[in-house]
């Protein structure tokens, strides 16, 4: 999320390909969510009965998801995809949702995001290193979920160095381009409003390149002046090109 102090109050519909997610990161998809709104609907998706969704079971319960099943077709075809994607068009008529959040590393979904996004919807997507690109792109915001056994020495040594952020031109063009449009008249534009620019181009996360936050993610990549500036009782993160 850019760093930003308005209290989020999306309503969020929570679905989960529970075929294509790993359980481990329901905690960190949850608090991820937190930082948007209320996710006031919650399910899961798959055939409970099969033993490979066992972790999801012991952990619904922990977090009021509601699971939603679906039997076996033909052998290794649920229609699971199918019924999450007709449950989120009857929401998206019926419900009060602001933002939904798609748990999966399935392209088949990508035209479901579109659509969303076609009716003003905010959609967050979380799958693995793996997801195709077409529905990382057709998302507002997707997240990676990380391997789980990762530790935070792992996590640090897969940091982007400054010298290969500042050769993803990709990345440099979309964070000048936003400091550009935020910029007053001295060049200097406050990270609050870049990071909504940012967001508006289409799915960016700083913690993707390994920062926590987007103030060091331009702090590392040394093509722009970084300063704190006192804002009342806060500090506010301010940028602009060198």
């Amino acid at each position: 999320m850019p760093e930003s102090l308005e209290t989020p109050d999306d309503r969020i519909a929570l679905l989960i390909d529970a075929d294509n997610s790993p359980v481990s990161k329901i905690d960190f998809i949850i608090s991820e969510l937190a930082s948007y709104g209320v996710v006031n609907i919650r399910r899961a998706y798959g055939n409970w009965v099969k033993r490979g969704l066992a972790g999801w079971t012991k952990r619904l319960h922990d977090h009021a998801i509601e699971p939603v099943q679906m039997f076996d077709m033909v052998k290794g075809k649920n229609g699971t995809d199918m019924r999450l994607l007709v449950d989120a068009m009857d929401m998206l008529n019926t419900k009060d949702v602001d933002t939904f959040a798609l748990v999966s590393s399935d392209c088949d979904f990508t035209p479901l995001c579109t659509r969303l996004r076609a009716d003003g919807k905010q959609v967050i997507g979380f799958g693995g290193q793996n997801t195709p690109d077409p529905f990382v792109n057709a998302c507002t915001r997707f997240l990676y979920l990380d391997d789980p056994s990762e530790s935070d020495e792992q996590k640090k040594r897969r940091r982007s160095s400054g010298n290969q952020l500042k050769g993803n031109t990709k990345l440099v063009d979309i964070l000048r381009n936003a400091v550009d449009a935020a910029a007053d008249e001295d060049g200097w534009a406050s990270l609050g409003p870049v990071g909504s620019h940012i967001s508006n181009q289409g799915p960016f996360d700083h913690r993707t390149y390994g920062y926590s936050k987007l103030s060091d993610l331009f702090q590392a990549i040394d093509l722009f002046e970084v300063k704190k500036v006192k804002n009342g009782s806060h500090n506010i993160f301010r940028v602009r090109k060198k």
